[in-house]
């Protein structure tokens, strides 16, 4: 594993920082703001605002890296119900990048609590208040979520969000998908950055529905999902995809990435991928790309 030194903090333009994988050649964050991301990527999707006037809220951040959007998470919850017990679980691969957050101080202009609280998950794994209980898993969260998914957790609110599918094909899989789908409230939301289409199809065979989530930094929106029968407490809550964005689905871009056994290493995941769009009859994605900029 890398240590802490290797992150170094590079600045966003809402004034947080991020940090660069060379493991994974990306960034953890847009440039556009680490801090906006988190609030606006995630906590605004799951809808937690409204969520927190529950007693008790439960949260899975699959890939917590720095730590920003749990600590958006807990900020927007107690903002509107100081009295919300939270139970956190956080999945990540790294334990040198939390880690590596708070020695490097990114963390100054939150509040003291959050402070603390960022700073016991990123050393000591658990955090145990009056008012909160968490606990960051390290290693592979193919392995995780199975544990997880065993002991019965469901989340109100799920954080997917790793490095990019062509970075880190693993987490964005049908079956890796179908466990957090599993572990997700009936009530629930599961929020993400990413709107390719090899995922939104992960999310519809998972059982979900999907929407998309307005662009936050870049040109291209997020997803929302939520399970399909929500019960009379969501019935009002619908989401949709544009005309263009279902064509999509019709593309050889939908081809999901697949992992049967939950351990295939990301060489293996692409190339499986690679093989399934090749002998598929969905069109070309780059013939329907040619075909609406035709249209516009």
């Amino acid at each position: 594993m890398l240590d802490s030194e290797t992150f170094v903090p590079q600045a966003t333009a809402d004034g947080s920082f991020t940090f660069f994988s060379k493991e994974f050649g990306e960034s953890f964050h847009s440039h556009y703001g680490a801090r906006q991301e988190s609030f606006l990527k995630f906590v605004l999707p799951t809808q937690l605002a409204q969520q927190a006037n529950r007693p008790l809220l439960r949260l899975l951040d699959v890939c917590y890296g720095l730590g920003y959007n749990t600590a958006a998470a807990l900020q927007t919850i107690w903002t509107v119900n100081p009295n919300c017990y939270v139970e956190v679980i956080g999945l990540e691969l790294n334990a040198a990048v939390p880690q590596a957050a708070i020695a490097h101080n990114l963390f100054d202009e939150w509040s003291c609590e959050s402070i603390q609280i960022l700073t016991q998950l990123a050393f000591d794994r658990e955090v145990q208040t009056d008012r909160l209980k968490a606990k960051l898993f390290i290693g592979d969260a193919r392995n995780s979520i199975q544990l997880l998914r065993h002991s019965s957790f469901q989340a109100h609110a799920i954080f997917l969000d790793p490095f990019s599918p062509p970075q880190c094909p693993p987490l964005w899989t049908v079956e890796f998908i179908q466990q957090l789908s599993l572990c997700l409230h009936e009530y629930g939301f599961l929020a993400t950055y990413s709107c390719a289409a090899a995922v939104r199809t992960a999310l519809l065979a998972a059982g979900l529905q999907i929407g998309s989530t307005p662009p936050v930094g870049r040109r291209t929106p997020g997803t929302v999902a939520a399970h399909i029968t929500r019960g009379e407490e969501n019935e009002c809550t619908t989401f949709s995809l544009s005309e263009t964005e279902k064509e999509h689905l019709l593309t050889r871009a939908a081809v999901p990435y697949r992992d049967p056994g939950l351990n295939d290493p990301a060489d293996v995941i692409l190339e499986r991928r690679r093989q399934e769009q090749q002998v598929c009859s969905l069109e070309p994605t780059s013939r329907w790309r040619k075909r609406c900029l035709s249209k516009n």
